[in-house]
Formats: C-alpha cells, sequence, structure tokens
C-alpha cells in the first residue's frame, strides 16, 4: 500500500493573542511552541486545520 502524503507544520507565530478556538486548534495539530515542527497526514480534516490558523504557521509541503 503506498505512503500516505505528509506535511511539516512549524508554529512561526505565537498563540498569546490568538482567539481560543485557534490555540485548540494549534494544539491539535500537536504544535506546543514557537518554532515546533511536526509532520501531519495530507487529509481534508488537516488541511481545514491549516487553513483555520494559517496566519500563525509555515507549511511545507513534501
Amino acid at each position: 500500500m503506498a505512503e500516505a502524503k505528509k506535511i511539516k507544520v512549524k508554529l512561526a507565530r505565537g498563540t498569546a493573542g490568538a482567539r481560543k478556538d485557534h490555540r485548540a486548534t494549534v494544539r491539535g495539530l500537536g504544535l506546543k511552541w514557537t518554532n515546533h515542527t511536526v509532520e501531519v497526514v495530507d487529509t481534508p480534516c488537516t488541511r481545514g486545520m491549516i487553513n483555520k490558523v494559517g496566519y500563525l504557521l509555515e507549511v511545507t509541503e513534501q
């Protein structure tokens, strides 16, 4: 079976001034602190999360 496509997501800005639900979305992506990078599977669900808080993130496709 083919391996799932992954995306690297980096928290480029802090969440201190962000809305509460945006902080929860960042946490749901697995990001904990500024400049933290994680790899997530490219699904419509994660794409929606990335679009919601895109102003806080840097996204690199692989």
